[in-house]
């Protein structure tokens, strides 16, 4: 007969296997078939924008499943755009491919113009709600904060070493910025002046903005994760990670600064409690049937509503998940 301490220990396993990142996702849909370099969805989970292998970019109506404009990035031949974002507000995206850079109007589906960079490669951008100012993260160190509308040019010089990710407020004053030199800085994009810095012990590979200007994420290549109160720069929590390394292919704020939604190039979606750190679910997107090893990287994620979120990946699936409560 099994004893009762057994039984108890048998229980807590199965209840740990069948945990919730093991559960198929609520609905599916295809947006790329052979996959996608790059994916974005709006903060509300309405619209989503997708750079795939064979099809370059297209914009979505996630609710309705349906395409709602096909584009050409500079009608190149071979997709190259690895970069795609939906601004804050949901009337303008951006996307760039290594050395250039397309704004596009939502509304009506036009391109406001085509930018070019010859002096390093692009890594991270970031375009404010407005659609008029750009920020551009670059491998020799350099972030360019660009005004479309007055063609202001700032070259912000606080790194030492190649960018790896970039954020920027709603309204284009300031920015987050993240890079191999260890440290993520907080800076004014009309003056360049740093605000903030938050040091880490290894290369910054994720930083986010929270949407009204409460919260910044930044992580690095290893173990430390941290969330922080502005404009005053103290620690609000270190997520509570449990793998040695654990770097973010994407990080959100979500539900008004309550939650933060993280994606992994393991197929790991999270959603984290902001205030405590903790971890309060797990999920796997879906990978392409076609890889090997079957994995998938997730590009994005968003709240559809307090129950269910959405995630977009490599696979070139927009899947939906319920939220256990």
């Amino acid at each position: 007969m099994i004893s009762i301490k057994r039984f108890v220990i048998l229980l807590v396993a199965i209840l740990i296997s069948s945990c919730s990142d093991d559960l198929p996702p609520l609905n599916s849909w295809e947006q790329a078939v052979e996959g996608a370099y790059a994916a974005d969805l709006s903060a509300d989970g309405r619209l989503s924008m997708v750079s795939s292998i064979h099809h370059g970019l297209s914009l979505w109506d996630v609710k309705q499943q349906r395409q709602l404009f096909q584009w050409s990035h500079q009608n190149q031949q071979n997709n190259q755009v690895f970069l795609v974002k939906i601004a804050e507000g949901n009337h303008f995206a951006i996307s760039a491919s290594r050395d250039d850079f397309v704004v596009w109007n939502i509304k009506t589906g036009q391109a406001l113009g085509y930018w070019r960079l010859s002096e390093s490669s692009i890594r991270d951008v970031a375009l404010s709600s407005n659609g008029q100012q750009v920020l551009l993260g670059l491998g020799n160190g350099k972030v360019i904060h660009l005004d479309l509308q007055t063609g202001r040019r700032l070259e912000f010089l606080g790194h030492s070493e190649k960018i790896n990710s970039v954020a920027l407020s709603a309204n284009g004053r300031y920015a987050l910025t993240g890079g191999n030199d260890y440290q993520a800085l907080f800076w004014d994009t009309q003056t360049a002046q740093v605000l903030l810095r938050f040091p880490h012990p290894g290369r910054v590979s994720s930083v986010a903005l929270q949407s009204d200007g409460r919260y910044a994420f930044t992580s690095d290549n290893g173990k430390l994760a941290r969330i922080w109160a502005l404009p005053s720069g103290e620690q609000v929590s270190q997520l509570k990670l449990t793998a040695r390394q654990n770097i973010f292919s994407y990080v959100t704020f979500a539900n008004q600064g309550e939650w933060l939604i993280t994606g992994s190039a393991a197929r790991k979606l999270s959603l984290w409690h902001v205030k405590s750190g903790q971890l309060l679910q797990d999920w796997l997107v879906t990978p392409h049937q076609k890889t090997r090893p079957k994995s998938a990287v997730v590009y994005s994620a968003a709240m559809l509503d307090n129950e269910r979120l959405a995630s977009a990946s490599s696979s070139g699936l927009v899947e939906v998940w319920q939220i256990n409560k």
